[in-house]
């Protein structure tokens, strides 16, 4: 492929990487997951939704952290990119295991927020305020492959697909809480976990899967 095709490919994939990093953080239902069901529940997906768009703005500010932490380091991390993809999938496993295990629905988060633009700015202060989210963008980015993410141009892409990501969650989770709101039990919120756990597990095998076809190499 000519020089300028092997780039747009390159950066598609790691949008694509990104997104999927987005999606993947999303996913597992907490307080925050909670408190848009509970939003959605009681004033509809669109407030439900401006409390995902919050968290969604919190998770491309963690990735940038992350791409930027890890462009930083790149010329280091080139030399350990396996080790760390093991050790990423690894960490991806076993949270995704965690995350199917059966467990009570999480308390929801509690803000004072009324209308759209403070519910935003209020769970994008609470996402914000996690700092374990940067530990598990560190681990996501290293199963993933992305600890190569160097240039400009890779990050910003990686950014936007990680906050494509996150939102689409949010958009899939409030959309599908308006459409069946007076049908919700707390088995939903039960299924979601098994599934969004289920999700970063497959991730987690894929990233290990790759470490050990590169060394067969």
């Amino acid at each position: 492929l000519p020089p300028s095709w092997r780039e747009t490919v390159s950066l598609l994939l790691f949008a694509a990487k990104g997104f999927a990093l987005g999606f993947a953080v999303a996913a597992p239902l907490g307080p925050i997951g909670a408190l848009c069901i509970n939003r959605t529940l009681q004033r509809g997906f669109w407030v439900g939704l401006s409390g995902g768009l919050g968290t969604a703005l919190a998770d491309a500010v963690y990735g940038a952290l992350a791409a930027l932490g890890f462009a930083a380091l790149a010329a280091f991390l080139a030399t350990i990119d396996g080790p760390m993809r093991l050790v990423g999938g690894l960490a991806m496993i076993w949270l995704g295991w965690q995350g199917m295990r059966p467990t009570p629905p999480p308390p929801a988060a509690e803000i004072g927020a009324r209308d759209l633009l403070g519910n935003v700015g209020a769970t994008f202060l609470l996402t914000i305020a996690n700092p374990a989210t940067i530990l598990s963008f560190a681990l996501f980015f290293a199963g993933l492959g992305l600890a190569s993410t160097a240039d400009t141009a890779s990050v910003m892409v990686v950014v936007a697909g990680v906050f494509a990501g996150s939102l689409a969650w949010w958009i899939i989770l409030t959309g599908g809480v308006a459409l069946v709101r007076h049908k919700v039990s707390d088995r939903f919120a039960l299924w979601v976990g098994r599934l969004s756990g289920g999700l970063i597990l497959v991730f987690g095998l894929l990233a290990v899967g790759s470490f050990v076809v590169g060394l067969l190499r």
